[in-house]
């Protein structure tokens, strides 16, 4: 079993920036992909990126480009850089592990292990 607690949510401005992160503890994290997913009032939970102990990168083409998703395995926490936000980037935001004999997943019923989330608002 995989614990995940995300942390780095509030409430910053448009254009401005943050930066989430999730730490893994338990069953070896490296042996799982770790991605963030986010979820607005009334939308689907829709995966923003994931990332293997090995670096492999899976995003979520339309956020690439403000998102970066990195990690650090000696600390088991990976991080989600977030720039430019907008006020459609306001959600709850999710870590979780998926098993890496799955190759890069990005539906969350893909993923066995979730995180409490973190809130981000984007607002001014």
């Amino acid at each position: 079993e995989v614990q995940l607690v995300e942390s780095g949510g509030g409430l910053v401005q448009p254009g401005g920036s943050l930066r989430l992160s999730c730490a893994a503890s338990g069953s070896t994290p490296s042996d799982y992909w770790l991605g963030w997913f986010r979820q607005s009032p009334g939308k689907e939970r829709e995966a923003v990126a994931t990332i293997d102990s090995r670096g492999n990168i899976r995003n979520t083409p339309s956020l690439k480009d403000r998102f970066t998703i990195s990690r650090d395995n000696r600390a088991n926490t990976i991080y989600l850089q977030m720039n430019s936000l907008k006020y459609e980037d306001t959600a709850m935001y999710y870590c979780a592990a998926a098993r890496r004999s799955k190759w890069l997943p990005f539906r969350d019923d893909e993923y066995d292990y979730w995180g409490q989330g973190t809130q981000v608002t984007v607002s001014s």
